[in-house]
């Protein structure tokens, strides 16, 4: 009985101890708050006001679980997000009742089914394609869906290991994205599309310039098949790379060629290229040193400038012509950038695809040069669009996120990414188990490439390359759908 007093009379003590302290943190917190002069809310209402910047915290993640409807958020909405992770996972991909989407919303993509659908054995996968027949190693593929550019250093060591093992698995290229090539991205065995920046970061001089034996060096991996040159990105277009201080650790630094532990901030553009005939002359010098098939990637705002270089390929032949173009979406991506450029500059892909496939058709060189769709094409629906409207290939960096267990956390830009894919924190990263997440890679490349041949089925195509304009229609302002072969006209030169 004397013990139990005792421990009774101890949580007492605590109890009043306790108490005592919180009044005591809380006069402490109303005289800051009531002095201090930076916040009004605050200084206003001390104490209580703080709880603002709490629920302003909070409410991210409850509009996402509790609030949002499945097809309301931006820029992934639920509906998207787990259709990709139902194909990581292997998961059945069927649903009941009917569709959620709104089929009445303007620009919604309604792809023309054939009466008479194909059996299933007069169905083939993908044709192959060559990209670079000018080039002295051109590189051949039959996947149409490959992993876009993330930077080493912008996501984690796991992830880089994870979505090289994936892509290895699923035979899609990888993209390394403007850090240059880590040991990481060769180790699953992956075919790797290796991004010169505007920084040059991996291979990269004493003062920025293009070191020709380091490009020399990095394109002798035989994993390496492609070149990019990138010009602009969709989640800054006008703007170089950004990466903070904090991911910029003594691995990633000696990788890019940089000091550890400082900002890595790109140039806006390459130095050399200013011009179509400086840009031509820039992508035969990458072709002839790494003897890779050498294209571009570019966010467009308008089109003259790409009629002006076919122009320029025509005066200096064909073979001087970039062997594929990237075109990306000016409404964002991986990358941290200012919302001013995320929200204001650069056409969205759902424009500008169709009118670069246009012009390069009306030059005469469609074929010729490869075209690789890029920007938020994490879906089937979108993937099957672009193939409509003329690209050869198409990338994703989202899409592929996601399959590794991104929760659209928005943190990709801090070092706190709560997955592990874009942080340098070994507790996060841990998370992020890499045979596990490579399988989820692997799945869903493969689920998407087959999702995608169930609609050119269904809309009478034998493999989804044989998709074209007049099987899809987009859904105008009116509610009437329109063939995308009647909106987007081929156009003269």
């Amino acid at each position: 009985m004397n013990v139990l007093s005792q421990v009774l009379g101890l949580l007492a003590y605590a109890f009043v101890l306790a108490v005592g302290l919180g009044v005591l943190l809380v006069l402490v917190t109303y005289v800051i708050d009531k002095t201090q002069t930076r916040h009004a809310i605050r200084r206003n209402y001390p104490v209580i006001g703080r709880f603002r910047y709490v629920f302003e915290e909070l409410g991210e993640f409850f509009r996402q679980y509790f609030f949002a409807l499945d097809r309301e958020e931006m820029p992934f909405n639920r509906a998207e997000r787990a259709w990709v992770y139902r194909a990581a996972k292997g998961e059945e991909n069927t649903v009941p009742f009917g569709s959620t989407r709104d089929l009445r919303a303007m620009g919604t993509p309604i792809f023309v089914n054939c009466p008479y659908p194909l059996l299933d054995q007069e169905t083939r996968p993908a044709s192959a394609l060559t990209i670079g027949p000018y080039s002295r190693h051109p590189y051949t593929t039959s996947r149409f869906f490959h992993v876009s550019g993330m930077s080493y250093g912008a996501i984690s060591k796991p992830a880089v290991q994870a979505l090289s093992r994936g892509a290895g698995k699923a035979g899609c290229w990888l993209n390394t994205g403007e850090g240059g090539l880590s040991p990481y991205h060769l180790e699953g065995g992956a075919d790797i599309v290796f991004q010169v920046g505007t920084a040059r970061y991996g291979v990269r001089g004493d003062s920025g310039q293009l070191d020709e034996a380091r490009l020399r060096e990095v394109a002798g991996h035989e994993q390496v098949k492609l070149v990019e040159v990138k010009l602009s990105q969709g989640a800054k277009p006008g703007k170089g790379g950004i990466l903070p201080a904090a991911k910029v650790t003594e691995e990633v630094a000696g990788i890019r060629g940089i000091p550890p532990w400082q900002d890595s901030i790109s140039p806006n553009r390459h130095p050399e290229i200013r011009d179509a005939g400086s840009l031509l002359d820039f992508i035969g010098r990458v072709r002839e040193i790494s003897g890779r098939p050498t294209g571009i990637k570019a966010v467009f705002g308008n089109y003259d400038w790409l009629a002006g270089l076919c122009e320029e390929i025509h005066r200096r032949g064909i073979e001087s012509a970039p062997d594929f173009i990237t075109v990306d979406s000016g409404d964002g991506g991986t990358g941290a950038a200012p919302m001013t450029l995320l929200d204001n500059v650069g056409l969205p892909l759902r424009e500008s695809l169709p009118r670069v496939v246009d012009v390069l058709e009306g030059h005469g060189l469609r074929e010729r040069i490869k075209v690789v769709a890029s920007g938020k094409l994490i879906n089937p629906s979108g993937v099957a669009w672009a193939l409509c409207v003329g690209a050869d290939f198409v990338t994703s960096a989202r899409g592929f996120m996601f399959a590794l267990g991104c929760i659209q956390a928005m943190k990709c830009n801090k070092n706190t990414c709560p997955t592990g894919i874009t942080t340098h924190d070994p507790r996060l990263q841990r998370g992020l188990v890499v045979g596990d997440k490579a399988e989820r890679v692997a799945r869903y490349a493969l689920g998407m490439e087959r999702e995608v041949g169930v609609i050119a089925h269904a809309c009478g195509a034998t493999e989804p390359r044989l998709l074209r304009r007049e099987h899809c229609r987009i859904v105008q302002a009116d509610g009437r759908s329109v063939l995308l072969s009647e909106l987007y006209p081929p156009q003269p030169a």
